[in-house]
């Protein structure tokens, strides 16, 4: 099957190439007029120019310090871009380099897309444990940053209604959290708590599992990764799918309004659970009243989800030592606090941390999210059946959401995932 897809930002490799190989241009068979080998690199980032900017940075620093290999990159739109991978795989496109979302990883290396990293340890030893992505005790893909979750407020809003400040130190308990949202409905919120309902896709797990985590259920059980079968609809899981549901029904939060944190910014909601990404906006907005706090202790500490995009290499690259000379000059501290602070990501080396503007320990304002990364992120299940996972628990939360019975919303989860473990063999866990 031939790609179906046409690439936004291709960079004309085919003219400035000499086919000297019989692989596929850019998986390391091919050479320059000047003799270079070409790895061509994939990236999703075709939406996100300041993304794209520091690669494009990185990349012409890399074939300016040596004269071995030359990387090209091509890059898609996020939305077809898993689309585009899974086509190349199919019909032997791959190339060297690509990048992909933290939970796909175990997926595409138990389809054999992407060969072991093998990048030197020096490197990945450095970087938040949620940046580097291992499937089967290896390592397959590495990032230059992770994103986090956290909860906006108003210090004068909290001050005003007698609600206590959490910190990550005594957060709020489940209790105080529901107390929290009942006092600021009382106060006149509509709806108190803006959770981003609205959103849909990955959203739903990433944001809302870190709360089953919390009282003490999962997705799966990670012991054997077989089953979800008592970690999904056991009675900490219904515990949460009740509390969930209950959030919704009291009217502490509400599935309409638009993506992103603008109710909050408008001040129609007093809090709101969203992501690092939206910080700088709110600090713009709020400024010193600005609170980034962390989300509640609902009975096993608090939880985010960890994982973002990484870097791999595909199976395919008939070159892997040129791919991983270009990944190690790349995680560069410099260029990592460049990603750090152009996307508003927390940047996945201690050093970058210190010299981003933003999530520096002296006064970086969104300091907190690179605090709640290290304390509280939870991998998404490190399985070839998260995206099946994934899918299943969307569908079970938000029909519990909209009133659904948790138990039975549960049981249909677990149900349809392990039906998807066992047909494919258990993904070969043993």
């Amino acid at each position: 099957m031939k790609k179906s897809f046409i690439p936004l930002a291709a960079t004309g490799v085919a003219a400035a190439l000499v086919l000297t190989g019989c692989g596929q241009a850019g998986q390391g068979s091919t050479t320059t007029e000047d003799g270079r080998t070409v790895l061509t690199m994939w990236t999703h980032s075709a939406g996100n120019p300041a993304e794209l900017a520091v690669y494009e940075q990185i990349i012409s620093d890399f074939n300016a310090s040596q004269d071995k290999y030359e990387v090209k990159t091509e890059s898609f739109p996020q939305g077809a871009y898993n689309d585009a991978i899974v086509a190349a795989a199919a019909s032997g496109d791959l190339p060297c380099l690509l990048d992909l979302d933290g939970p796909i990883m175990p997926n595409w290396a138990w389809a054999n897309y992407l060969q072991p990293l093998n990048i030197s340890s020096d490197i990945t030893d450095k970087l938040l444990p949620t940046a580097v992505g291992k499937y089967n005790g290896e390592i397959y893909s590495a990032g230059y940053w992770d994103a986090a979750l956290g909860i906006f407020a108003r210090k004068s809003v909290l001050d005003a209604n007698a609600i206590r400040i959490p910190t990550i130190a005594q957060p709020w308990t489940e209790s105080e959290f529901d107390a929290a949202l009942a006092t600021l409905k009382a106060a006149g919120y509509e709806t108190p708590i803006d959770i981003g309902a609205e959103d849909k896709g990955e959203w739903w797990p990433y944001a809302y599992s870190p709360f089953l985590q919390s009282f003490g259920g999962d997705l799966i059980d990670r012991d054997t990764m077989l089953s979800a079968d008592g970690a999904l609809n056991g009675p900490d899981a219904v515990k949460w799918g009740t509390w969930f549901q209950d959030l919704f029904k009291k009217g502490y939060a509400n599935s309409g309004g638009t993506v992103g944190n603008q109710e909050f910014v408008d001040g129609k909601v007093a809090l709101s659970y969203t992501g690092v990404w939206n910080g700088l906006a709110a600090v713009d907005a709020v400024g010193d009243d600005l609170l980034i706090l962390p989300p509640p202790d609902l009975g096993n500490g608090p939880k985010i989800g960890g994982g973002s995009w990484q870097w791999g290499i595909s199976s395919s690259c008939n070159d892997a030592d040129g791919a991983r000379q270009y990944l190690e000059f790349s995680f560069n501290d410099t260029y990592i606090t460049q990603f750090a602070d152009e996307q508003l990501v927390i940047p996945a080396t201690e050093a970058a941390t210190e010299a981003s503007k933003y999530f520096n320990s002296t006064d970086g304002a969104l300091r907190p999210f690179a605090e709640f990364s290290k304390e509280y992120a939870v991998l998404r299940p490190e399985t070839p059946a998260y995206a099946v996972i994934s899918t299943t628990f969307e569908t079970a939360a938000k029909d519990i959401m909209n009133g659904a019975d948790v138990q039975s919303a549960l049981d249909a989860a677990v149900t349809e995932i392990d039906t998807n473990i066992s047909s494919n063999d258990g993904y070969g866990a043993k």
